[in-house]
């Protein structure tokens, strides 16, 4: 788990775009797939909603290989880990219903499946 924490956190570290509100990398996140592999991403944050969090680009970097199934994800800003956000939840379920297991580190002490995190899910 602490190699997965660390390499979220060396992806963290916000960098302008094209306007200062314009940002990406204040928050890198890194996965596990069921397969063992790892794949990571950095969030983009934009006008409009059209940015992206860490965890999606993780993801999709995990679906380019054809894998669907997380072992394990942690998202990290630079020196803190933080929750996925209920769109990031939903997406992981959506991609894969068996990723109700997998397990979101949320604090170096503290690991829970996604199934903790979505209870009451409306289920597909």
């Amino acid at each position: 788990m602490d190699s997965l924490i660390q390499t979220a956190q060396n992806l963290a570290g916000e960098f302008a775009l094209a306007r200062p509100s314009f940002t990406a990398g204040a928050v890198g996140a890194a996965l596990k797939s069921a397969s063992g592999k790892v794949y990571t991403g950095i969030c983009v944050e934009l006008a409009c909603g059209i940015g992206f969090c860490a965890e999606h680009a993780a993801m999709a970097e995990m679906l380019k290989m054809r894998e669907t199934v997380i072992d394990t994800i942690v998202a990290c800003k630079v020196d803190e880990i933080v929750a996925p956000c209920g769109r990031c939840r939903e997406m992981m379920y959506q991609v894969d219903a068996r990723n109700r297991s997998a397990k979101i580190i949320l604090t170096e002490n503290r690991i829970v499946t996604l199934d903790e995190l979505l209870p009451e899910h409306w289920k597909i």
